[in-house]
């Protein structure tokens, strides 16, 4: 059984990735020609992603994941370490504003990718340390809690607003799992909220965002243009599509289509058949990971494999939803479809940690 849900883990996440790998470069052959006189650009970096992934996803699968639980705190502050590196000048690389990529030899590497593993493996670690004062506010309530706001500050800064609410709904269903209190879960959610109506509105270019959300055709050249694009593709797809590499939107319409709306181009090429296969290959790898949780030897195991899961479902769930419109645009890439370095090889990483804990389930 251990060994059947690792095989189906394994080919949905194999799957998804031959998927994006062959929409990566239709999406963004024209784009990288354009830019780099390269139409093979994003291609090749995505194949030296893809092998740097697969060797850290083999190495993080060739010990006991338990020896995770003694590196839980070093891991976190050399994450929250690295999120105060790269907010430094001439330190962290700045793009459009931003500042959240060390840039490295061939490829800009993303400290969040990394603290948002890091703070899962510490908050899973806690719980099995800390089960029986769960329940209290002082021992089981505050300690998670201070960690994932002082990483969630640090990410805030950069600015990176997505992230920082995926990374904290993934806590706090951990925690509610784990038996906290819902009292102390609400309030805090209750004296976050003015927090973070003020992070959405008084940042310009939020506000735009939730407007362009709300009502995208008020500025469909402006705030609105990514949204209408991106609704245009899936419904120039049709129930086939335009076929593969006849996206329109490409064409330096929809922005970031390799990126973060890659599902759109997805859409308009290979239809509605084409998005459901990406959902239902999606479907399939949260249901095994949730057998890999359902069945995890120890609490750590149970609580990292949730988070995992979680991170990873969330991401999945909010990018579609963007590309959609039925949310508004958060940046997050799709898991395993997407471009992208950091994020992609964390992703590959998170899949070698739950195998590695499926080997080591109780199966029926």
């Amino acid at each position: 059984m251990a060994r059947n849900t690792r095989i189906n883990l394994f080919i949905a996440t194999f799957i998804l990735i031959c998927v994006g790998t062959v929409m990566i470069y239709s999406a963004s052959s024209i784009y990288a020609l354009e830019r780099y006189k390269d139409s093979l650009f994003f291609l090749k970096r995505r194949l030296i992603f893809l092998s740097i992934g697969l060797i850290l996803a083999i190495l993080v699968m060739s010990f006991d994941y338990k020896k995770l639980r003694k590196w839980a705190k070093p891991l976190l502050a050399f994450s929250i370490a690295l999120l105060i590196l790269v907010l430094i000048p001439h330190i962290g690389r700045e793009i459009s504003g931003a500042r959240r990529w060390f840039k490295l030899v061939f490829f800009s590497f993303q400290p969040s990718e990394l603290a948002n593993i890091a703070v899962i493996i510490y908050v899973a670690d806690f719980i099995a340390r800390k089960s029986e004062y769960i329940k209290t506010f002082w021992q089981g309530f505050v300690p998670p809690i201070l960690v994932l706001g002082g990483t969630a500050l640090l990410i805030v800064v950069q600015p990176d607003l997505g992230t920082v609410l995926a990374l904290g709904i993934v806590v706090f269903i951990m925690l509610f799992v784990a038996g906290v209190r819902v009292s102390y879960l609400l309030s805090l959610v209750l004296v976050s909220l003015p927090a973070l109506y003020i992070l959405l509105f008084s940042v310009p270019y939020r506000r735009m965002r939730m407007m362009a959300f709300l009502n995208p055709w008020a500025d469909p050249k402006g705030s609105g243009f990514q949204v209408i694009q991106s609704q245009v593709a899936l419904g120039s797809g049709g129930l086939f599509g335009v076929g593969l590499g006849h996206s329109r939107q490409k064409l330096f319409y929809l922005p970031a289509a390799h990126t973060d709306f890659i599902f759109s181009i997805i859409g308009e090429e290979l239809g509605l058949l084409g998005t459901a296969g990406v959902i239902i290959l999606l479907i399939i790898f949260i249901q095994q990971g949730l057998k890999i949780i359902k069945n995890s030897a120890d609490k750590f195991g149970y609580f990292l494999s949730l988070g995992l899961v979680l991170i990873i479902s969330l991401k999945a769930i909010i990018n579609i939803g963007v590309s959609c419109g039925i949310l508004p645009t958060k940046g997050l890439p799709l898991p395993f479809i997407s471009y992208g370095g950091s994020s992609f090889i964390f992703d590959m990483i998170s899949v070698g940690i739950l195998m590695n804990i499926a080997r080591t389930g109780e199966y029926p």
